[in-house]
């Protein structure tokens, strides 16, 4: 629980540093309305909210995610800066509705991300996937997989053959055609008229398989006729635990472009602020209604990276105060990215927060700790039992200020900031900055509403 201190400082229970071990607080999906809008609940993967069937999976070690997370942003920074390497990527009606999932955050299945729960098939398969706003292509993993090809998940595998309403994109056709770098070809002896996809990760993950289509139910007052997906059949890397993937990215082959119909190509999200609460992710706009309480800013593009969403940043403060950097720095863009953990800053931007905030701490006296992978300004509450930390506030092109909550601010007792190779180059908002707010997408903005799971 924060508390208010000095003006531009914010004193919070250390307790809260430390992820509960029962899942807390009442559920957000409840209290939504969902007449015109699909919500779905969304848990950390690695909490005691996600889904029973993954919360006995062991869960990675700080360092093991934090290594993970450093290989992802690589990935995007060298992607938006125009360098080599593939990114994951995929493309009912109901008139400008919306549909709600609860998210959980991911992490007792294996990374510091977030999962929903669908089904897939008719009669409907439940699917427990990462959302993921860099990826557009959505997947699962399909029977038949040799256990030397697909790794362990605790659901059984989604097996196709099962499905009335499954069918195997043909080879050839226009949907297979529009892949684009994710098509795999034609497949081989009975699978030789059936169009194939691949996908490979910035962690070094990759799945490939058979392009598909079939029903997706997201509630049950919410089903996607026909949604476009890949069916895995050999995966390799940092999935362990969950089911597959929710693509949510800007191209035609994510959820949110197939169901632009349906829902208009809105939809907003609350990452929870510990793993023992939950958020929630919504398809569409709730009750039909303009938006309100989210303060924007414009959504930028780049030719380089068309799945990720950017937004300018131009400055940050500490405690109140604003940081001298030149807005120059900022130039490239930040993308805002929910499978990101920590957020990357131009090494300028981040060398002044970092002076800042350890001159603030410093007037507390909190024992310093070593660095933590890639956080490298980390301190020991070991005995205290609250702790006053000062503000930290991004702002964004078009007066847009966001002021983290404490939980936006330290992660594993560490600045939860790092410096990305070079000023001048692109930043990314992460995860753990997210926290608490709801983020909205829409054709043309970001916005951010505080306080809301």
């Amino acid at each position: 629980m924060a508390q208010a201190a000095a003006p531009g400082y914010v004193t919070v229970s250390t307790a809260s540093f430390t992820p509960g071990s029962t899942c807390d607080g009442p559920d957000p999906v409840s209290l939504m309305r969902k007449d015109t809008s699909a919500v779905l609940r969304l848990t950390h993967r690695h909490g005691p909210c996600a889904p029973s069937r993954t919360s006995s999976l062991e869960a990675p070690s700080v360092a093991d995610m934090l290594r993970a997370d450093q290989r992802r942003a690589e990935y995007i920074l060298r992607r938006v800066s125009g360098s080599s390497g593939q990114q994951q990527q995929v493309g009912g009606s109901k008139a400008a509705a919306a549909a709600a999932v609860p998210a959980n955050w991911g992490y007792n299945i294996g990374t510091l991300n977030y999962v929903v729960t669908v089904s897939l098939g008719t009669p409907g398969v439940t699917q427990t996937l990462e959302m993921d706003t860099g990826s557009d292509l959505s997947w699962v993993q399909c029977k038949p997989c040799a256990a030397a090809s697909c790794y362990n998940q605790k659901d059984p595998l989604f097996d196709a053959t099962q499905s009335s309403t499954y069918a195997a994109v043909p080879c050839g056709g226009a949907a297979c055609a529009g892949l684009g770098f994710y098509g795999a070809g034609c497949g081989t002896g009975a699978t030789a008229a059936q169009c194939g996809y691949v996908i490979s990760y910035g962690d070094g993950s990759n799945t490939t398989g058979v392009y598909s289509s079939d029903t997706l139910t997201l509630t049950p007052e919410d089903a996607v006729a026909d949604f476009f997906f890949g069916c895995g059949h050999a995966q390799s890397g940092l999935f362990t635990g969950i089911d597959g993937l929710l693509g949510l990215g800007r191209r035609d082959l994510s959820l949110v472009e197939q169901t632009v119909a349906a829902y208009g190509g809105v939809f907003s999200y609350c990452l929870p602020t510990t793993p023992a609460t939950t958020g929630y992710l919504t398809l569409g706009r709730p009750g039909g209604a303009p938006p309100s309480g989210f303060s924007t800013t414009q959504l930028l593009s780049t030719p380089n990276a068309p799945s990720f969403y950017i937004v300018m940043l131009t400055g940050i403060s500490v405690g109140g105060q604003q940081l001298n950097v030149p807005k120059s720095v900022f130039a490239a863009g930040t993308v805002v990215d929910s499978g990101t953990v920590i957020t990357r800053l131009p090494p300028t931007a981040y060398a002044a927060l970092r002076t800042a905030f350890r001159s603030a701490m410093a007037s507390y006296g909190y024992p310093t700790a070593p660095p933590t992978g890639i956080l490298d300004t980390c301190y020991n509450f070991t005995g205290y039992g609250s702790a006053t930390l000062p503000t930290v506030a991004l702002t964004f092109s078009g007066d847009l200020t966001v002021t983290l909550g404490a939980d936006g601010i330290l992660s594993f007792g560490c600045l939860a900031f790092a410096p990305t190779g070079g000023d001048g180059g692109m930043s990314i908002l992460g995860n753990v900055q997210q926290r608490s707010f709801e983020v909205r997408i829409d054709a043309s903005s970001v916005g951010f509403k505080p306080n809301s799971c």
